[in-house]
C-alpha cells in the first residue's frame, strides 16, 4: 500500500526534523529598528499582569527581511517595554509576517501574537522609507536617512514576555490556564547604521498602535543581524486577570467562537 501521509510517523523521522531544527545555520536579516518614548498612562494599559511597566515607556517597531533561498520572508513587531521576574524586556503587541510558516511556530509554541500581514523596506542610497501594513494600513511607518556607521556592538541576550493561551471551546475563558512565556534571543549583528528619519503612526482598527503616540523619538538604526530563541514557561497566570486583554491577539475577538455554518462541514 503506498503511503498515507496523514497517517502516524515513523519516530525516526521526528527525530531527524528535530535534529535539523536544532542545527541551522545563522540566518542573516536587514532590518529597521525605531525607538520612541510614549505616554506613560498607554502604556501601561496594555500589559496585562503580572506584567509591569519598565523604567522608561518605551516602544519599540522593528521591520526586517531575510532573504531565505527560494523563501524571502518579511518580519516585524511593535513591542513596549515591559518588567516582570526582575528582568526588564519587551512585550509585542503585534508581530506581522509576509508568510504563514512563520506563523506557525511563533503562534502554537511560544504564544507570539503574529498575523499575515505586509513588511516593507526600501532603499534608495542613503534614504530608507519602512512600513508595517495589514488590511491595506501602513500602520507604522519610519522614513529617514542614513548616517555614520556606528560600532558594533557585542553578542547580547534581549528577553520578550508573550502570553500562551488557547480560547475556551464553550466560547468562554480558556481551556486551560494560560501561562507566561519568557523568550530570550541571543543576537549578534554584523552591520549597524545610524538614520535621521521619523515615525509615522497612522490610524487602525486592526492594529492600534497609534494610541501609543512618538513623545520623543529615541533613536532609529539599520543594520544586518541574526537570532536564535529559547523559550520557558514562568508561571502560570490567571484567567480572568488575562481576559480582558485577548482582543490584542485578533483582529475581531469573536472570531474565536466563530464556526462553519451548519451544513458545510
Amino acid at each position: 500500500m503506498a503511503r498515507v501521509r496523514y497517517g502516524a510517523r515513523e519516530a525516526a523521522e521526528v527525530e531527524a526534523d528535530r535534529e535539523r531544527t536544532a542545527h541551522l545555520p545563522d540566518i542573516w536579516s536587514t532590518g529597521v529598528v525605531a525607538l520612541w518614548e510614549s505616554d506613560p498612562d498607554a502604556v501601561a494599559a496594555v500589559l496585562p499582569p503580572p506584567l509591569k511597566p519598565a523604567g522608561r515607556p518605551l516602544l519599540r517597531a522593528a521591520i526586517s527581511k531575510v532573504d531565505l533561498p527560494g523563501y524571502p520572508l518579511g518580519a516585524g513587531s511593535v513591542a513596549v517595554a515591559a518588567h516582570h521576574g526582575g528582568r526588564d524586556g519587551w512585550y509585542p503587541l503585534v508581530m506581522p509576517m509576509t508568510h504563514e510558516r512563520a506563523l506557525i511556530g511563533g503562534r502554537e509554541v511560544f504564544g507570539e501574537p503574529k498575523k499575515l500581514g505586509e513588511v516593507v523596506i526600501e532603499r534608495d542610497g542613503g534614504v530608507v522609507r519602512a512600513y508595517l501594513a495589514r488590511h491595506g494600513i501602513a500602520f507604522v511607518e519610519v522614513r529617514g536617512a542614513v548616517g555614520a556607521a556606528l560600532p558594533l556592538p557585542p553578542p547580547a541576550e534581549k528577553l520578550d514576555f508573550y502570553f500562551k493561551f488557547l480560547p475556551g471551546v464553550d466560547g468562554t475563558g480558556f481551556d486551560a490556564d494560560p501561562v507566561l512565556v519568557h523568550c530570550t534571543r541571543t543576537e549578534k549583528v554584523r552591520k549597524l547604521e545610524a538614520m535621521s528619519g521619523d515615525v509615522l503612526l497612522r490610524e487602525s482598527a486592526y492594529d492600534p498602535v497609534a494610541d501609543l503616540p512618538v513623545r520623543r523619538l529615541v533613536e532609529i538604526t539599520i543594520g544586518e543581524k541574526t537570532t536564535d530563541q529559547r523559550g520557558r514557561v514562568v508561571e502560570r497566570v490567571s484567567a480572568q486577570a488575562l481576559l480582558p486583554y485577548v482582543h490584542q491577539r485578533y483582529d475581531d475577538v469573536r472570531q474565536i467562537v466563530d464556526g462553519p455554518p451548519e451544513g458545510s462541514v
